[in-house]
């Protein structure tokens, strides 16, 4: 019996992540790979193997992809649903949870009732929405007519009810009024707001009484802001916000590409909620909810809510630190990844501090 074998394959499996099942040929390397991977419990998972993946993207080019595990992809096929990429006991069971994991697009009256002018609820100090969307559309202006400036914005609450919409006016002459894909026209413009008006009463809102120095990530008055390239939007209205406090969906990991670049907007709702958007002359109040949709998707995630889910933060800032290695090398993958902590903050921390 060839024993050299049997303590090799051994001491691969020992020096298996217990994650991403990559295999090290030392330990040391794999407590490299632990230290630099930031793997946790919040990571897309493989309901089937139990693989941790960095993104839905991966976890979904794991399930259905090119090359995929061979033994997922059969299991998923006849019980997982291709939206939200969770498995179930039975194909009935599938079938019903993906008919109500499939969502429809805003047609017919609710998309024409966006569109009907003013709508201004913007108050401040009263508890209210404690979680809201934003969106814009954008004009062109300067010589080329190639710089964005806003020309329509739309806040709206977690129940898809309209906040705020209206047209702006910007602070500089428009060049080209992009109809095609925003519908406006120069009259829509004439007597809309102003920028700095709309500007002013939007920070106010978000902050919603509290001092942008006093803000923080959790607790507090202010509003979470979710959107989708909300640095672009933000910029674009001159508003300035928290970090803290802002979703990005276009800067989501889970919801990022595996080259670790953003996914569209129209890429994720039609992948993820099962229906299109941005089709001929577009709405801010669709991309309002296609991205509060992908929120709360991602804020409903079923993970075990840790204190301190982050890397960064004081309490696991040291626990992968240089001077434990020894310690480390005695720990089982299983126990590196118990102590393992993530390098962003899930969204499924939200639910603690929204509901």
């Amino acid at each position: 019996m060839d024993y050299s074998r049997i303590i090799e394959s051994s001491e691969t499996h020992r020096n298996k992540c217990a994650a991403c099942f990559r295999q090290f040929n030392k330990l040391e390397h794999l407590v490299e790979h632990m230290r630099i991977s930031y793997h946790s419990g919040h990571e897309p998972t493989c309901a089937i193997c139990r693989k941790h993946c960095r993104s839905f993207e991966s976890l979904r080019e794991h399930l259905i992809g090119p090359l995929p595990k061979q033994e997922c992809r059969d299991i998923f096929a006849y019980r997982g649903c291709k939206f939200c990429l969770k498995v179930f006991d039975s194909p009935n069971s599938r079938r019903v949870h993906q008919e109500k994991c499939q969502l429809s697009g805003l047609t017919g009256m609710i998309g024409r009732f966006s569109s009907m002018g003013l709508r201004d609820n913007l108050t401040i100090g009263s508890r209210g929405a404690q979680v809201v969307a934003l969106a814009c559309k954008m004009v062109g202006g300067g010589s080329d007519g190639s710089l964005d400036l806003c020309a329509r914005v739309c806040i709206i609450d977690e129940h898809e009810n309209i906040i705020f919409h209206s047209y702006v006016k910007p602070a500089f002459p428009v060049t080209n009024y992009r109809y095609e894909t925003t519908g406006i026209r120069a009259e829509y413009l004439r007597d809309a707001i102003p920028m700095r008006q709309v500007q002013r009463k939007i920070q106010d809102f978000l902050c919603n009484g509290e001092p942008m120095w006093t803000i923080r990530a959790r607790g507090g008055k202010a509003r979470i802001l979710v959107g989708h390239g909300l640095d672009h939007d933000l910029e674009c209205l001159q508003i300035e916000y928290r970090p803290e406090k802002i979703r990005d969906t276009a800067k989501y990991p889970p919801l990022m590409k595996t080259s670790k670049l953003s996914n569209s907007l129209k890429y994720l709702t039609q992948t993820y909620l099962g229906y299109d958007i941005q089709t001929g002359i577009q709405d801010p109040y669709d991309d309002c909810v296609a991205t509060m949709r992908l929120y709360k998707r991602m804020r409903s995630q079923a993970h075990r809510m840790e204190d301190y889910p982050l890397a960064s933060d004081p309490q696991n800032r040291n626990n992968f630190a240089s001077w434990r290695q020894s310690e480390l090398e005695r720990m089982s993958p299983e126990q590196m990844l118990e102590i393992s902590r993530s390098d962003y903050y899930c969204w499924c921390m939200d639910s603690l501090y929204t509901s």
